[in-house]
Order: structure tokens, then C-alpha cells, then sequence
């Protein structure tokens, strides 16, 4: 369900309506109030209900609705754990209303591998030919250096190239690396986070047998041509990454949660309180992210 009183509903119901309740082999369903989802033509038959209500005023987040939006994510992690979903698809949330009313996470990704008892969710974001991953995601800029360490690098570098086979089928994975400077530190001319840190990490990971490049100039990566030589780019903060995603594909681009025993993917986009109950709402995004959810579960079960 998401936020009640944003576009997740109404996106959700819209995908449902749209796939006529299926996608592939999987039926599906929707979880979370069952008047929220009737407002926006859902049928009762397809929706898991939740104990919690909501109050739902469209367009305005209330953080006495937290206790439903997490109900629904609990709801949901449980049926994947317990082998009863193949996947779940999360609506956006409302972080800032969340937090007020007591959560005590930054958002879904670290909720989820708290639920799932992942030791580190990853977030993918995937779309237009291309899947990026922020080694930094929600921090300021001012501090990501300090937080690019040969550790975090081989971690998360490790969990996509393992997701890679795993849930996107491909064999023999390529991983980009992205420097952080610009032109990749020109040879330490322009930073020395690419030679001191970066590069011996890459050096580890291709020393394992894995196909790595890097660190590579950032502005060079994202061209046609460049895209053609990796299948997934790992790049060193959150804007890095989400600028090129969203500019080939910002309607359909798709978060996916690396890391974690189940298969879970949302909409890359938020909760859009102003376009709430309006009716203007996209759902591309959700089915994009209902059908890669599907492909992944699929492939997991291969």
C-alpha cells in the first residue's frame, strides 16, 4: 500500500487493473487497507487486508498512519519468508511522516533487511538498458568521501555481482566501477580516493574472478556505447548514479533491493503528495516494477 495519501494506491490498483491480476505465472494482490484500495476501483477480492486503519486525506501525510504502512510491509516480507509470494512490490512511503510518528529506520531498504535479517540491503536501480547501484546513498555530499572505504566497495560489488547471476540470469556478470572525482582523479591530480582506495578494490574483486572495471570516469560511463560494456554500474553517491538512470528512463525505472532472501522491487519515484488523488498519477513505474519483480522471482527459482 504504501502512503494511503499519496499516488501508491492508486498506482498499485492501476497495475493490478491494468496486468488483469497477473503477471506471468503469478497472481497477484494487493496488501493494505481495504478502503484506500476500493477508492481506486480495486477489486475486493484481490486485497490481503491489514488490522490498522487509516485516515486517508489525499495529498496530506498523517503519522498516525504509520502503524497501517508498516503493517502492510510486515504483512508482505512475511508471505515471501514464509514461501506464500514470490515477491513483494512496496509503494513509496513517506519517510519524513514515518519518522515523526516513531520509525525508526531512514526507509524501506534498511526496514526490510532488518525484517529479513539481511546483514546489508542494496539498492539497485534499474531502467533504460541500464542498472546503477550508489555505494552512498541518503547522506550529504560533503561527507561521502569518508564513507568510500575498500570495504563498502568490495561489499556492495560482491552482493551485485552474486544478484547478477542470481536474479537477472547472467553468467558471467560485468561490473563497472565509477570513480569519484572528476576524470577518475586524473591520476591523482584530481583526488587520490581513486588510486588509494577504488582501484585496489577493483584489483581484489578481478583477483576473485570477477569481470571488473574501474575506477572509471564518471562522465564517460552512461553514453550508448559505454553502456554496452557492463551490466551494471556501481557508482560512489547517490546522484552519481540516479541522474543517468532517471534521464533514459524516468517514467519506468525501477528500485530493486540487492541482499536481501526475498525478491523485492518499488517504483522509482515518491509518494508525489501535490498529484495525489487527482487522477494524473503514472503507473509505469509500478508495473515496470511488478514485471521485473516476477522475472527475478523466476529466475531465483530456476
Amino acid at each position: 500500500m504504501g502512503e494511503p495519501s499519496g499516488v501508491g494506491p492508486e498506482v498499485a490498483v492501476a497495475a493490478y487493473n491494468t496486468m488483469g491480476g497477473r503477471v506471468g505465472a503469478h497472481a497477484l494482490r494487493l496488501v493494505g487497507d481495504v478502503d484506500t484500495f476500493l477508492a481506486y476501483g480495486a477489486p475486493k477480492h484481490a486485497i490481503d487486508p491489514i488490522e490498522a486503519k487509516v485516515v486517508r486525506r489525499a495529498g496530506v501525510a498523517d503519522p498516525a498512519n504509520g502503524q497501517a504502512i508498516i503493517a502492510a510491509i510486515d504483512y508482505a516480507v512475511r508471505a515471501a519468508l514464509g514461501g506464500n509470494a514470490a515477491a513483494v512490490v512496496t509503494a513509496p512511503i513517506h519517510k519524513a511522516s514515518l519518522i515523526a510518528g516513531g520509525f525508526a529506520f531512514p526507509g524501506h531498504t534498511e526496514y526490510l533487511a532488518h525484517l529479513t535479517g539481511a546483514p546489508r540491503a542494496v539498492m539497485m536501480l534499474a531502467g533504460g538498458g541500464l542498472r546503477v547501484v550508489p555505494l552512498t546513498i541518503h547522506v550529504p555530499l560533503s561527507t561521502v568521501p569518508a564513507l568510500v572505504t575498500r570495504a563498502s566497495i568490495l561489499e556492495t560489488g560482491r552482493i551485485v555481482l552474486t544478484s547478477l547471476v542470481r536474479d537477472f540470469g547472467i553468467a558471467h556478470p560485468r561490473l563497472a566501477i565509477a570513480g569519484l572525482n572528476p576524470h577518475a582523479g586524473e591520476s591523482g591530480a584530481l583526488g587520490a580516493e581513486e588510486g588509494d582506495i577504488i582501484a585496489p578494490a577493483a584489483d581484489i574483486l578481478r583477483a576473485e574472478g570477477h569481470r571488473v572495471v574501474g575506477p572509471l570516469p564518471p562522465d564517460t560511463m552512461f553514453h550508448t556505447e559505454a553502456r554496452a560494456r557492463y551490466d551494471a554500474a556501481l557508482c560512489m553517491y547517490h546522484d552519481q548514479a540516479l541522474i543517468p538512470l532517471k534521464t533514459l528512463d524516468f517514467w519506468e525505472g525501477v528500485n530493486v533491493t540487492l541482499g536481501l532472501p526475498i525478491v523485492r522491487t518499488s517504483p522509482d519515484h515518491g509518494t508525489a503528495l501535490d498529484i495525489a488523488g487527482t487522477g494524473k498519477a503514472d503507473p509505469r513505474s509500478m508495473i515496470a516494477a511488478v514485471q521485473m519483480a516476477a522475472e527475478m522471482a523466476d529466475a531465483r527459482a530456476r
